[in-house]
């Protein structure tokens, strides 16, 4: 066996990983199609819980390594502020979230189209500038409609969908795996 093939192998995550975390997202991709408010609102609070204990690390960190000791010490209060809210509000947190997810995907295609549409007139071609105003026309309508229920659905549906389908591609992944 090379040493690079050995180096490879090595690197690789066992396929039992894979297995775990294709199951794991097609649980979660059903609950989110099946009972989604309170698969959001169990999300969410994960979340919160996430921030809130990653706030705690980070700030316990500024003991050990006080390189960028601002930086750690910022992202530790913000993190931990976030994580309480959440925790205090979670059914509020639970409808805010997914909406500011949505403006923000709305915000990203605004400055794709845009930045596509400067390339379009660069020389990159009518491709480029098809993409370009596609992306400005759905940025525009994720933007204007961020706060609307059917939006916030929508998002919570598509990402069930994606959890289902990217969980069975990591199950035929850890299958494949496993048979190497």
């Amino acid at each position: 066996m090379t040493a690079d093939a050995m180096t490879f192998e090595t690197k690789q995550h066992p396929w039992w990983l894979h297995l775990i975390s294709g199951i794991l997202n097609i649980v979660i991709g059903i609950l989110l199609l099946t009972t989604p408010v309170k698969t959001v609102v169990l999300l969410v609070l994960a979340l919160g819980l996430f921030w809130l204990f990653e706030g705690i690390v980070m700030l316990v960190a500024l003991f050990v390594d006080r390189t960028a000791w601002g930086w750690k010490l910022f992202i530790g209060i913000i993190s931990i502020a976030a994580g309480i809210i959440i925790l205090r509000h979670p059914l509020m947190s639970a409808a805010v979230i997914p909406a500011m997810i949505i403006l923000i995907m709305g915000i990203q295609g605004l400055i794709t189209g845009i930045l596509a549409l400067i390339l379009a007139f660069k020389g990159g071609g009518l491709g480029s500038a098809v993409l370009g105003v596609l992306s400005i026309f759905f940025g525009i309508v994720l933007v204007s409609n961020y706060s609307n229920l059917v939006a916030i659905v929508s998002l919570v549906w598509v990402a069930g969908i994606f959890a289902v389908i990217g969980g069975l591609m990591q199950l035929f992944q850890a299958f494949q795996q496993r048979s190497v």
